[in-house]
């Protein structure tokens, strides 16, 4: 598997694509945005910004599902653990993540039962070895992590196991970002992972109703310079298009017994994005006919319209939407950092202020690929 990785990331095709990108020779600036956390963790690692034309600038979008999950929805995970003694199985990279009364590291510092999965379908193992406990899955993440989570709803038989959604959905948030006044985009690149659930379809209303280029892009350095050399030449070629530059793991429509299982589990609403706002038809809940299984319904929790999101002199709002870079924010590195992040972009591997902390280059290094 390593040799085959290897192939995605090798000197010599990345030079040809750096070529590739010189040659497309776009004179002026150009904004490409991509919304997915593992895309900021590659291009920063191998330096990607770097080593490319001064012109073209690639920014971070709200790509990372820890980052997005709002502080209420913490909270209400954090009270089902302390106040209803639940065992609340959760993402270890959740753990950490600081709200206004604390993270769920805190709530099992001091007596919270939570427990870190590695897969949703570990919630049916817990489930099963305590019949005696209610068992809580804090359901975070994007369409990925979305179907199989429905999976487990719809497998699991286990009476104590009940689900706190805040799952989101990809394609909104880019909709939503073309609307923000003094945010400019030329074109996006969308996370392979996602596509190859969704499919391209539900992207093409990019190019046909905002002519904006968009280009479904896989995790390797050679992917992601792919599908900038892509989105370039859409925009040379004044010709926007939803195109697929992962086609060793994207089909055009996805997977469809994915995609019909979380039809048969999930309705799709209007959900509220941390620092971001409410996205309309952006959120998944369960239906009806699994109400039975919603942990806010179970416990009779209900959300805190009030909610404070980011703490004072936090800027994960505006990193998120791409208006500033990590380095702009005067407490980046300072008084937040992967030892005690101050907002949610410092605490996981997906945050963009945590990539940008691990491999931020020095300024002057320049086009060296390592």
């Amino acid at each position: 598997m390593d040799e085959v990785l290897n192939l995605y990331s090798d000197k010599t095709v990345v030079k040809q694509l750096l070529s590739a990108i010189d040659a497309v020779s776009i004179c002026r600036p150009v904004k490409i945005m991509h919304v997915c956390g593992t895309h900021e963790n590659t291009i920063s690692r191998f330096g990607i910004r770097e080593l490319l034309p001064e012109q073209v600038k690639v920014i971070a979008g709200p790509g990372c599902p820890v980052c997005v999950c709002p502080s209420e929805d913490i909270d209400i995970a954090i009270r089902l653990a302390l106040d209803k003694g639940v065992i609340l199985a959760a993402f270890g990279d959740m753990l950490r993540v600081p709200s206004p009364h604390g993270s769920p590291m805190d709530a099992k510092a001091i007596g919270g039962d939570i427990r870190v999965i590695y897969s949703p379908f570990d919630s049916i193992r817990i489930a099963k070895e305590n019949p005696d406990k209610e068992v809580v899955l804090f359901c975070v993440g994007f369409e990925t992590t979305a179907c199989g989570i429905a999976s487990v709803v719809q497998s699991s038989k286990e009476k104590n196991l009940s689900f706190l959604m805040s799952n989101r959905l990809i394609p909104p948030s880019m909709e939503f970002l073309l609307g923000v006044g003094d945010l400019y985009i030329d074109g996006f690149i969308i996370p392979g992972h996602v596509t190859a659930v969704m499919g391209l379809d539900e992207y093409m209303i990019f190019p046909e109703a905002y002519r904006m280029p968009v280009v479904s892009a896989g995790f390797e350095p050679v992917d992601i310079l792919l599908g900038i050399l892509m989105i370039l030449k859409q925009i040379k070629d004044k010709n926007a298009r939803c195109e697929n530059a992962y086609k060793r793991a994207v089909k055009e429509k996805g997977n469809p017994k994915a995609k019909e299982m979380m039809t048969q589990v999930f309705d799709v609403v209007s959900a509220y994005w941390r620092g971001i706002g409410r996205i309309p038809r952006s959120g998944f809940i369960l239906k009806e006919n699994y109400r039975e299984k919603d942990a806010l319904y179970k416990f009779g929790v209900s959300k805190n319209k009030s909610h404070i999101d980011l703490h004072p002199g936090c800027s994960c709002h505006l990193i998120m939407t791409g208006k500033i870079s990590p380095p702009d924010c005067s407490l980046f590195e300072s008084s937040c950092n992967p030892q005690t992040p101050y907002g949610p972009c410092m605490v996981s591997y997906e945050g963009t202020c945590n990539s940008w902390h691990k491999y931020r280059r020095s300024k002057g290094v320049k086009r060296t690929f390592h």
